[in-house]
C-alpha cells in the first residue's frame, strides 16, 4: 500500500509570491499532498453569486507545479456572514434554546434544509470546476462534523425537521405513543405538531423521545454530507473523505461513511490527552508531552473500519503545541515521528499534518505548525522529514484481519448518555477500556460495527454494552466458532431505549436473567474472586449455569456457555487483564505482557513496537528510548 505525507495549507492566509517558495519546501521536505480551501468560503463568493476561484486557481497551479497533489476541501464549515443574512434561522440552538452566533465556524443547524442546500450547491460548484482536474486527487466533504458540541441543535429548524421524522417513522402518534409508554406521566400526544424537542422539560424528558431525538440528529449529519456527496459523485472519480474526531461519539460514523470512499481523522494526542481521555492526574502527568499510549491507535482502528474496504487517513496531525485544550504543553521529541508510524502502521494511507504555517492572526494563533510563524522551521517539520525518508524504506504489507474484534455501536453511547443510571457509565470509555487490555497484552484489534457480516472469522469476539441485541446478532454470535464477550448492559434495552422483555441479556445457548443492576459509586467496588474488582456497574444474574468469577461473596459475575461468555460488572483493569488473557487462551491467541507504556501492532507479516513511556523501555531484548520505535521487519 501507498504511504504518503501531506500538510494543510491555507494560500488565503498568505501573499501569492510566497506560495511557490511554501511549495517547494513542502516538496522538499518529502510532502506529496496538500489540502486547501475548506475554510475558504468568503473569498470563493464573497456576496452572492459572485464567485471569485481565479485564486484558488492560481493556488492549484502553483502547488502542482512543485510535484504536489491536492486535496479539495468544500468549504461549508465556514459559511460567509452574507449567508446568515440570507438564511437567518439557519443557526443551531444550544440545549438553553440560544442561537449559536456568527464569528467563529460550524455556525449551522444541520437539519436546515435553505443551508444544506446551499452547501449543495457550492460544492457543486466546486466540482464542476476541479472535478476532472487531475491535479485534485481526493475531496475533504466540510470539517470535522461534530466539533464544538454542533451535532445537537435545538433550533426551529430542528424542531420542525424531528416532527416530520417522527411522523415518517412511526406514521401514527398512537404508534408513537405506544413505542415510547406515553402513558407514563400523561405524555400521550395527539399530532406530531404537538411534539417539542426533548429539552427545557422540568426534569428528564422520556428516553425514548430523547433517543429518538438522537437518532434524529445523526440523521440530519448523514443527509448533510449526503447532499454534497451526490453534488459532487457524478463530477468526479476522486474518492470523497471527510475528517472526523476524537471522541466526537454524537453521530453515526459508519452511517456516514457508507457514502465516502475514505474515513481520516484529526490525530491531536496530547489536546485529547487534556480533555478527552479519562485518567488520574498521575496517568495525565506521565504521558502529558506523548499523549495516552491507547487514544490514537483505538481511533486509527475505529476509522479503518469506517473507511470503505478499511481506506483511512490522518487529515490532521498535531505538530506540536494546540491553541484549545486547558493546558498546551509541547511534545517530547521523537513524538510526530512515533506517531506518524503508528498510523501507517494501523494501515494509514496518508499522514497530513496541521498545519504548514503558524497563523500570527485569528483563533488559531497559539497552534503550532510546521513552520513558525515567522517561517523558521519547527520541530514538527525536521520529524516529518525524518518521516519521509523512513516510510520510502519500509516494505510493502497491507493490513491482515487482526486476531480480536471489539464491536463499537453509536447508538448505544446516545443510550447510555440519555439514560446512564450511574453518573460514571459511559460506553466509550467501557469500550475504550477493553481495548485498551488488549493492547496492554501485545494484541492487535479491529473496531467494526456491530454487524455480522463483518465480523466473521476472528477468534475473538468482544461486544461489550450493545444497546439491543437483535436476532441476527444472537445467532451470529452462538453460531461462530470464535470466543465471544458480551457485557455489561448488552441486550437490556430495545431500540426505542425501553427494557427488553425478556429481560436480557438474551443471549442464544447462554441462559441468563439480569433481574436488577446497581450503579457503584468511586470507592464502593466490588472485590471478585482471583482477583481485581466490579466497578461503576454491577449486575444481578439468575442462571442455572456455574459461574466462572464471583464477587467475593458468591454474587455471579462471569458466565461462559460453550464459546460464549456474559459479563455482568465493569472490571478494573486487574480484572480485566485475567479474564481478556484466559478468553485469549481459550481461542489460541498468544499474549504478551506489555512493558508499561510500550505497545506493538502487526501489519501483515511486520511488526511496529512504540514507547509512550517517559523512561527507556526494554522489551524483547531491545531498548526502547522515550518516543522510540522498532519496525520488526518479516525476513
Amino acid at each position: 500500500m501507498s504511504r504518503k505525507l501531506g500538510v494543510c495549507y491555507y494560500p488565503e492566509h498568505w501573499p501569492e509570491d510566497q506560495w511557490p517558495r511554501d511549495a517547494a519546501r513542502m516538496k522538499a521536505a518529502g510532502l506529496t499532498l496538500v489540502r486547501i480551501g475548506e475554510f475558504a468560503w468568503s473569498r470563493l463568493e464573497p456576496s452572492p453569486g459572485d464567485l471569485q476561484f481565479d485564486w484558488l486557481d492560481r493556488a492549484v497551479a502553483v502547488l502542482a507545479e512543485a510535484g504536489l497533489e491536492v486535496v479539495m476541501g468544500t468549504p461549508t464549515a465556514t459559511p460567509p456572514r452574507w449567508m446568515l443574512d440570507k438564511h437567518p434561522d439557519m443557526l443551531a440552538h444550544d440545549a438553553e434554546g440560544r442561537p449559536r452566533g456568527f464569528g467563529s465556524r460550524r455556525h449551522y443547524c444541520f437539519a436546515h434544509l435553505g443551508y444544506r442546500a446551499e452547501a449543495a450547491r457550492i460544492a457543486r460548484i466546486m466540482g464542476e470546476r476541479y472535478g476532472r482536474d487531475p491535479r485534485v486527487v481526493a475531496w475533504q466533504i466540510d470539517n470535522e462534523y461534530g466539533c464544538h458540541d454542533t451535532t445537537l441543535s435545538y433550533s426551529p429548524a430542528a424542531r420542525d425537521g424531528f416532527r416530520d421524522w417522527l411522523a415518517q417513522r412511526y406514521q401514527s402518534t398512537e404508534a408513537l405513543n405506544r413505542a415510547w409508554g406515553n402513558v407514563f406521566w400523561s405524555m400521550d400526544y395527539d399530532s406530531f405538531d404537538q411534539i417539542e424537542l426533548p429539552n427545557l422539560t422540568v426534569t428528564e424528558p422520556n428516553p425514548s423521545h430523547a433517543m429518538a431525538f438522537r437518532r434524529f440528529a445523526s440523521d440530519m449529519v448523514v443527509a448533510f454530507n449526503r447532499a454534497q456527496v451526490e453534488a459532487l459523485r457524478t463530477l468526479t472519480d476522486a474518492p470523497l473523505i471527510h475528517n472526523y474526531m476524537g471522541r466526537v461519539t454524537e453521530f453515526d460514523h459508519h452511517d456516514l461513511g457508507a457514502d465516502l470512499e475514505i474515513a481520516s481523522w484529526d490525530s491531536y494526542p496530547m489536546g485529547f490527552l487534556m480533555d478527552r481521555v479519562e485518567g488520574d492526574a498521575a496517568h495525565k502527568a506521565t504521558y502529558l508531552r506523548q499523549g495516552d499510549p491507547d487514544f490514537q491507535a483505538f481511533h486509527h482502528d475505529l476509522y479503518r473500519g469506517v473507511g470503505q474496504d478499511g481506506r483511512w487517513w490522518i487529515m490532521e496531525q498535531q505538530p506540536g503545541p494546540v491553541n484549545w485544550a486547558p493546558w498546551n504543553p509541547a511534545p517530547l521529541p521523537g513524538m510526530v515521528r512515533l506517531w506518524s508510524h503508528e498510523a501507517f502502521a494501523h494501515g494509514a494511507e496518508a499522514v497530513c499534518y496541521f498545519r504548514w504555517r503558524q497563523a500570527p492572526f485569528a483563533q488559531e494563533q497559539m497552534h503550532a505548525g510546521l513552520l513558525r510563524a515567522d517561517d523558521a522551521e519547527a520541530l514538527g517539520l525536521v520529524e516529518a522529514r525524518q518521516v519521509a525518508e523512513e516510510i520510502a524504506a519500509l516494505p510493502e504489507a497491507r493490513m491482515s484481519r487482526a486476531p480480536v474484534a471489539l464491536v463499537f455501536n453509536y447508538p448505544s453511547q446516545w443510550a447510555w448518555e440519555v439514560q446512564p443510571q450511574g453518573a460514571d457509565f459511559d460506553y466509550f470509555s467501557l469500550c475504550f477500556e477493553m481495548y485498551r487490555g488488549l493492547r496492554k497484552l501485545g494484541l492487535s484489534v479491529d473496531i467494526l460495527p456491530a454487524d455480522p457480516a463483518r465480523l466473521s472469522g476472528y477468534d475473538l469476539i468482544l461486544v461489550p454494552g450493545l444497546l439491543n441485541l437483535s436476532a441476527e446478532m444472537t445467532a451470529f454470535l452462538a453460531e461462530t466458532p470464535a470466543q465471544v464477550l458480551v457485557g455489561p448492559r448488552a441486550g437490556s434495552k430495545t431500540p426505542e431505549l425501553t427494557m427488553a422483555l425478556p429481560l436480557g441479556p438474551g443471549l442464544n445457548g447462554l441462559e441468563a436473567t439480569v433481574t436488577h443492576v446497581e450503579s457503584l459509586p468511586p470507592g464502593a467496588g466490588r472485590a471478585l474472586t482471583g482477583g481485581g474488582q466490579a466497578e461503576r456497574w454491577i449486575e444481578a444474574i439468575e442462571s442455572p449455569i456455574p459461574p466462572r468469577i464471583t464477587t467475593e461473596d458468591g454474587a455471579p459475575v462471569l458466565l461462559s456457555a460453550d464459546r460464549q461468555s456474559y459479563l455482568a460488572a465493569w472490571p478494573d483493569p486487574e480484572a480485566l487483564s485475567r479474564i481478556l488473557r484466559d478468553l485469549c487462551a481459550q481461542a489460541g491467541i498468544n499474549t504478551t505482557e506489555m512493558p508499561e507504556g510500550v505497545r506493538q501492532r502487526a501489519m501483515g507479516p511486520h511488526r511496529l513496537v512504540v514507547n509512550y513511556s517517559p523512561e527507556t523501555r526494554i522489551f524483547e531484548d531491545d531498548h526502547l528510548p522515550p518516543a522510540g520505535l522498532l519496525w520488526k521487519l518479516a525476513s
